[in-house]
């Protein structure tokens, strides 16, 4: 059964609980962009990183910024390698050998190719910039899951890159079919 759910998750949202228990991941959701019997990889897409601009960034990296560059939003990605950047993406934009496709819809490339065609303004139509990333090793996420710590739902271009960051958890919640207010912290099995 494990392997018929393992790549289940590739392209969803994973949404945290109250109650998580990781204050790194309270309110968080998460797209997942690979899962399979030998573990998980995500981003945090609502948890700006603070005190960061991407104009900023390519500074740091000597990139020059064209007019046209889109202002991307970067993100605390999770707390595994946040010295590493990672851009979620809209499958219009692909890099031959360093862009993994997600699904139909999202892509994600982490090579500095991507940030000089964002920089250059001729990146994807949509995108956002995660330092870090979520990490599950084999089994980890689907205990998490058993044990109530997250929600899972559908993600589209709306949500991962239109919905305000402040707003994304709460939609992702109301988008499943739940009202946010009549979540518990105390989950139970029957």
């Amino acid at each position: 059964m494990a392997d018929a759910t393992a790549e289940f998750l590739t392209g969803k949202l994973l949404i945290a609980m109250p109650g998580m228990g990781d204050h790194r991941f309270e309110r968080a959701v998460i797209f997942i962009c690979a899962h399979s019997r030998d573990g998980a990889m995500g981003l945090v897409i609502n948890k700006p990183a603070p005190d960061l601009r991407f104009a900023d960034l390519l500074e740091q990296l000597e990139i020059d910024r064209s007019p046209l560059a889109p202002d991307t939003k970067i993100f605390f990605g999770g707390p595994v390698e946040h010295g590493r950047g990672f851009v979620l993406h809209t499958r219009d934009y692909t890099l031959p050998d360093s862009t993994m496709t997600v699904t139909d819809r999202f892509g994600m490339t982490a090579t500095l190719d991507v940030l000089r065609d964002l920089a250059d303004g001729v990146g994807p139509r949509s995108a956002l910039l995660a330092l870090g990333y979520a990490g599950w090793g084999p089994g980890q996420l689907e205990s998490e899951l058993q044990d109530n710590g997250w929600l899972t739902g559908d993600a589209d271009e709306t949500i991962v890159f239109e919905t305000s960051t402040a707003a994304r958890w709460t939609e992702a919640v109301t988008r499943i079919g739940i009202d946010p207010r009549l979540l518990s912290a105390d989950g139970g099995r029957a």
